[in-house]
């Protein structure tokens, strides 16, 4: 299972959208809480775990989603594992770096 990065860039912020490629273009619901994982959005280079760790550095906001993708960016410490949520059955967290 590869990984899909983008990133998105205003200003001084850095962006880094990443989800489990097989994901793209899914929605995902549970309880109140519903997410689209959008193409728009998501779509950019097919990569491995490496990859993605190197744009979270650089990243001052990321939002992730799917196990592999999570799981990565709580293995590197770019994000909290008490701080995953789970969307229908599918791992989701967000990070602010300030700076």
């Amino acid at each position: 299972m590869t990984i899909s990065v983008k990133v998105h860039t205003s200003g001084k912020e850095v962006l880094v959208a990443a989800c489990d490629e097989d994901l793209l273009g899914q929605t995902y619901r549970s309880d109140k809480l519903k997410i689209y994982v959008s193409r728009d959005f998501y779509e950019g280079q097919i990569c491995d775990e490496a990859v993605l760790v190197s744009r979270l550095d650089m990243a001052t906001i990321a939002n992730l989603v799917g196990k592999r993708t999570v799981e990565a960016a709580v293995k590197h410490g770019s994000v909290d594992a008490d701080c995953v949520i789970v969307i229908g059955g599918v791992p989701h967290a967000q990070m602010v770096r300030m700076i």
